[in-house]
Parts: C-alpha cells; structure tokens; sequence
C-alpha cells in the first residue's frame, strides 16, 4: 500500500499536517479546532453541506465556504467563526434561519438535554430572537412506524435520515417530499417505515424530529443512567448502551464500536428491551403438580427437587442449550452436570468452531473487500443483520457481491451450500479464479448445517487465502452466543457422550431451546424435563420443573461474537429472580462442587482453559479481536445426503428463521408490524405453471398436512423452491404442493 501524500493546513492559526483529501472537519479536529456540523455525518457518505453550519472563511476565496465539503490542500489557511467576523455572521444567520418556525418544545422534547441544536445554539447562536410572528406549526406526532413519531415542525432539513434510508440502509423509504419551503420528511407513499435498521434514524436526527415511541416522554438526561453492554439478540454482538430510570431499562441506543457495527443497531436490538416486562414472564420457580397444571414454589423447595431430579437421573441427562447464555452461565451449568454428574450429553448451538480462526478479521474488513462471495441459504440481513450493511458498505465502494443460494446470483439448492464450496474451490470455477487472485476477498457462510465453519476454512484455504491479510471468511450462526457456550461446555471436560437411552431427565437452558422443535421432539422422549426459561407459554405443558431465567439485559459476564471477539455484558438492572449462577451455586454446593456465583471467579476459573488466560477486567468495554491462528488441520468433512429434488408437481420447501422472530420479539408489541407475514414465496415460474398470482390465497400441503398462506413471487429464488417463515411453516417438510385456493 503507497504512503499516503501529506499536506499541510492552517486553522485558525493552528497547522495540521494531514494526508490529502482529508475532510476538513477532520483536519480541524487534528488542530483542536471545532467545525460545528448538523447534517454532516461521515458514515452517511460524501457530505452535502445542506445546513450550512460548517460556514468557514478560507483564504483566496470571496465567499464564505461549507467547511464539511472540503478536503485538505496543501497550504490551506481556514478561519473559522472563533476568529473571523465574517465565519461568526454567518454562523449566527443560519442558526437564527433554522430557529424561525423552530418550536420552543425544549421542556418537553425528549431530546432535551442531549441535543446538538440546543448545545450549538448556545455556544454559536445570537442569544435573542427578532422573529415577533407565530411560528409554523403541524399535526403531530405523525407516526413513521408503530416504532417512530415525526414532530414535522422540530425538523430542520439536515437530512440524515433520508441519506440513511437511501445510502446505507438501501430500503428507500424515507424521503424528502416537496421542494423548498414545502418541503418535508415523510415515508414513500406514506406507507409504515418497515426496515430492519429504521430506528438508526432516532439517533441521526439532531433535534427532536424523530423520536421513538417506546421512549416518549419516559425519561430526561438527567433521571437516567447509560449502561455500557453488548446486544445479545442475534451473533453480530453490537455494541450498545442500555438507558434506565428506576430500575428499569427504557431505551437501546448504539455505542459505536467501529469494527463490529459502526454504530448502527438493527431494529430488534434496538426496540425488543420491553419483553423484560411481558405478562407472562416467569418470576418464581414453577413445580408440575398433577391435575393442577403448575404451581409457584419457594427457591428452597425448586433447589431440592432439582436436587431429586439430578440424583434421580444420574448420567442419563440431556442438556439442551441456546446459545444466548453467558459464558459464565454455560460453564456453571458444565461444572455441575458434566465435572460433578458425569452427564456429558448435550445438545450445543451450531457454532463455527476454531476452524475459522486463521482466516479471522474483524467485521469492518467487509467494507474493504473486492470480492464477497455468500454462501448459503438463509439471507444475511435474517441471519445477522449489521453484516448485510457491512456488505452494503462495500458494494458503494465497488466491490463484487456473489451470493450462492436458493434466491443467489448463483442458484444452487437449498442444503447445498458444502457442494457449493467445493465447486468453487474446483479449478474450473470462474468465481473460484478471482477469488484467488484478489487481494481483499471475503466468504461467509449464511446457512444451516453443523460443519459450515469447515467447509468455509477447507474453501479459504484451497483458495490460498493463507497468508492474505486482507482476505478472511465469517461464519453467521443461528445464536448469539453459541460459540461462547460451546468454549464454555468443553473446558468442564473433553469427554464426549451420545445421548442416553431412554433419557432420564432433560434439562432446557434458555428460551430459544425451549422453542426449538427438535428439543420439544427430546422432551417426548424424557422421564423428566427441567426448563429455565423466561416465558410461562414456552413451558407449560411439557415441563416438570421450571426455573425462572434473565435476559442479556439483566446479567453480568461475557459473550462471543461470530469473529470470535469475547466481549463482555454489564448488568442494566435487576432481574426479578436470582440469576443462574447463584441458584447453579447453591445447587451445585450439594454435590460438593465448588462453583463461584460471581461471573468474574467463573471467568477466571476457566480463561486458562478457554480463553489463554485473559483476565476478567481486560475485556474492555471495546473489545479487541485476537489476532490470526495458525492454520490448523481439518477434521473429516462430512458429506451431506443430497436434498429432495423438485419433480416438477412437489417443489422443495425451504425453512427459514426470520430476524423479527422468537420469544422476545412476540413480546414487544411495536414490533409485531415487523414479523413476517402469512406467506410463501415461489419463483416466477413455478407460480405460472400453476395459474398463481402475486397475493393469491394458497394451500401448502405435505405429510398430510396443510397451511393456508399469501402467495408472493421472488423472481429470485430458484424454480423448484418454495420458501417459507419457521413460523408460519408449521408441520411441512421436505416437498410440499401448492395449490391455489
């Protein structure tokens, strides 16, 4: 890489030497000069100096300049409104402009007390105001979306939240309507602003335009407390900030961490808090008793029937886990059932494993790349949501994206995304050339399967992508945390066990494994089933002992993103029962096992093990990713039994889990707009050999069973393929037929 040219600027007196082209905004900051902006935002792309608050004099130039437009030259003098009279009058203008039909809503506008136009008014603005005539006013609040209200007046055109919607998020709902003085924010057609990453645009607006309903009118700046913790809904792991107010969390806003999110936060991360408050969650042990259905009971009596439960079952248990534990959480529950009980059988979250590591680079690398090849599948933006931004990032800088899937630029069939590395990995490929010869190549892995991390690494390596700094490979796991937790299981022990015959006792750790199918399916099979959930409807009905559990908001440890990045979660507040590993303590100091109840004793306990060492405290509130494995060698590669082929009658149903679903989305009533609808999806011919059109009501049939749904065409998706939320799919498998209504 060249040595980028240095030149060199003067501000305000002060001399900065800076590589060319560097934005102005930048190279006074490098100075110690501040440059106020409003609609400059650097991860919105190239500026468009709308607000004209950056006004600067530069030297040569008759007129006034919008500072945030240029870029660094060699020899530049700049002056800005602290020592031009000229710079300050026009600073003073344009805030006195923007002020004119700006309503004083200070004492009640939730952006009171955090909002740029209020600090930079104060420190820029006149003081006074000459305006004597009513200000204009609007109906408000106009609501954007079940998640955001528009106060239309507060808005003073900077607009962030378009360039967002248009720029980075690619949906192009929100637009600027009208010209001039008419002009306005609104939504295309005024439809709901349904986007993954809508709510970003809450934290862009630098007023109080844009507010979010969840949060109205809850709190003021100076009630709350700002939390610094990790999202814990999907693997990407961003980087948040949990406000609270008396004990309870009210908002998510991002913390920008650069290369995990950028500080961008999907719609799920940032809205779904409030399922810590839904109707139904569990608060107290619940115990099975016969023809009552289940009845509360006391923490002492639930201690001692688990107690009963694991004696009872000695070796023969099962031990389902979801991969959204901490993993501190998942190595107590390790320590007790497989270092105390011998009970090594379990059922893990699909992980990557270590396969990966010697390709590993952190998430922003994305942005950088020529080439991205996808492979899988389920959709990125499902999967992992600020990954399909990321890739975005890099196709406005010129990259190439490649998709090999069901709905892909190369249609391949749904399960068969191992064949398709080694297709690509073949001489023969296309794809496979350029892959090799780029500099800045990228793989993900965006499906099921258990060895995916494998395959990718077996394909990175056949690509010579060892050795290549700039080259690297992500898997995009079904949990947030699978990998922790599978870390965690194996530093209790490395023995391994098949699951028992019959199975004595099942036991269920967290709410996405006690709405997994397959669990439910193991349950069946149980004597007896011990579930920790959140939730009375995902145990009722199956379990004989339910012990209350905590969402991610409310513990205290670390987690593992898909880099393979520890991180760590902060406690925002209090559960409403004692977290895991204070009852897994006390449960396990029964059977003699020494287990800490505090998550930095358990971290530091199994670090050496797991994690080389790393102590507790130095996983930092920006947490660095490790550096590059060596390349180790692969295990045996399983060959998958090929899919079930079209025969042109029964087309092959492909599954998938949508971003906005699971326990905690079902919960949070703003964003049920968000769930996916009743319908399935068919290719364009398949849907007119069978006379179907666009929103028709369709049968879906197999197995003997049937799902009435909203046909929809994909002219993407793969004739033969028909694909359907896990949600609405219900008891089809495998082929299914559609038939119109």
């Amino acid at each position: 890489m060249s040595t980028p040219e240095l030149v060199t600027v003067t501000i305000d007196g002060r001399r900065a030497e800076v590589a060319k082209g560097t934005g102005l905004v930048e190279t006074a900051l490098q100075a110690g000069v501040e440059i106020p902006v409003f609609c400059y935002e650097p991860r919105l792309g190239p500026p468009i100096g709308a607000c004209r608050m950056c006004l600067v004099e530069i030297e040569g130039m008759p007129k006034l300049q919008a500072g945030c437009t240029l870029t660094a030259q060699d020899g530049m003098a700049v002056r800005t409104a602290a020592t031009s009279e000229k710079a300050a009058e026009g600073q003073n203008a344009t805030l006195e402009f923007i002020l004119v039909n700006h309503p004083l809503d200070c004492p009640v506008c939730d952006k009171g007390g955090e909002c740029p136009l209020q600090d930079l008014t104060f420190r820029y603005g006149p003081g006074n105001t000459r305006m004597i005539f009513p200000k204009r006013t609007f109906e408000k609040p106009i609501p954007i979306s079940p998640t955001i209200a528009l106060d239309r007046e507060r808005c003073i055109l900077c607009y962030r939240c378009t360039r967002f919607s248009e720029s980075v998020a690619g949906d192009g709902q929100l637009v600027a309507r009208n010209r001039g003085a008419q002009s306005a924010i609104a939504t295309f057609e005024d439809e709901p602003y349904r986007a993954p990453f809508s709510g970003n645009v809450i934290e862009l607006c630098p007023v109080g335009a844009l507010t979010s309903t969840q949060y109205r009118f809850e709190a003021r700046p100076w009630e709350i407390q700002n939390v610094p913790t990790v999202c814990a809904m999907c693997p990407v792991g961003c980087n948040v900030s949990a406000t609270t107010r008396e004990g309870k969390v009210k908002r998510i806003v991002s913390r920008n961490h650069p290369e995990v999110d950028e500080g961008w936060l999907c719609d799920k991360g940032r809205f779904a808090h409030s399922h810590l408050r839904a109707e139904d969650r569990i608060t107290e042990p619940l115990l099975r008793v016969r023809r009552r259905g289940f009845s509360p009971i006391g923490w002492d009596q639930a201690l001692d029937e688990a107690e009963r439960l694991l004696r009872g079952a000695g070796s023969r248990i099962v031990t389902a886990l979801s991969g959204s534990e901490t993993v501190e959480g998942a190595y107590g529950l390790a320590r007790l059932l497989r270092g105390g009980l011998g009970a090594h059988s379990a059922v893990l979250p699909e992980e990557a494993g270590h396969a990966l590591d010697a390709y590993r680079l952190p998430l922003s690398a994305i942005r950088d790349a020529e080439l991205v090849v996808v492979v899988g599948d389920d959709p990125v933006s499902e999967r992992a949501p600020i990954v399909d931004l990321w890739i975005r990032a890099a196709q406005r800088g010129g990259a190439e994206l490649v998709t090999a899937g069901p709905s892909g630029t190369l249609l391949a069939a749904p399960g068969s995304a191992a064949q398709v590395c080694r297709d690509l990995a073949a001489p023969g490929s296309e794809v496979g050339r350029r892959l090799r010869e780029s500099a800045r190549a990228i793989l993900i892995w965006s499906g099921q399967g258990g060895q995916g991390g494998a395959h990718l690494a077996a394909l990175a390596r056949a690509l010579g992508f060892d050795g290549k700094e700039g080259c690297g490979a992500f898997h995009l796991p079904a949990t947030p945390n699978g990998r922790g937790v599978a870390a965690a299981w194996a530093a209790a022990s490395d023995e391994e066990a098949e699951n028992p015959e019959p199975i004595s006792l099942l036991i269920v750790s967290g709410d996405e494994a006690a709405s997994d199918p397959n669990v439910r399916a193991l349950a069946e099979r149980a004597e007896a089933v011990l579930a920790i959930t959140m939730f009375h409807a995902l145990a009722v009905g199956w379990a004989d002992l339910v012990l209350p559990a905590t969402s991610y908001l409310e513990r205290d440890g670390t987690t593992m993103n898909l880099e393979g990045r520890l991180q760590r979660l902060r406690r925002a507040v209090m559960p409403p029962a004692p977290d895991e590993l204070a009852w897994l303590s006390q449960l396990a100091e029964r059977f003699g096992i020494a287990l800490p109840p505090y998550p930095a004793l358990v971290f530091e306990e199994l670090s050496p093990v797991a994690f080389g060492g790393l102590a507790f405290g130095e996983v930092g509130e920006r947490a660095a990713l490790p550096p590059r494995a060596e390349a180790a060698p692969l295990p045996p590669l399983e060959s998958a039994p090929p899919p079930p082929t079209s025969d042109g009658h029964y087309l092959q149903l492909l599954r998938y889990r949508p971003l906005f679903s699971g326990a905690a989305v079902e919960r949070v009533p703003e964003l049920q707009f968000q769930r996916p609808p009743r319908e399935v999806e068919l290719s364009a011919d398949d849907a007119e050999r069978r006379r179907i059109s666009s929103g028709d009501e369709v049968s879906v049939r197999s197995n003997g069973t049937s799902t009435a749904l909203r046909a929809r065409l994909d002219r993407r998706l793969a004739p033969g393929v028909v694909r359907i939320a896990e949600e609405h799919a219900g008891d089809l498998h495998a082929l299914v037929e559609v038939v119109k209504a």
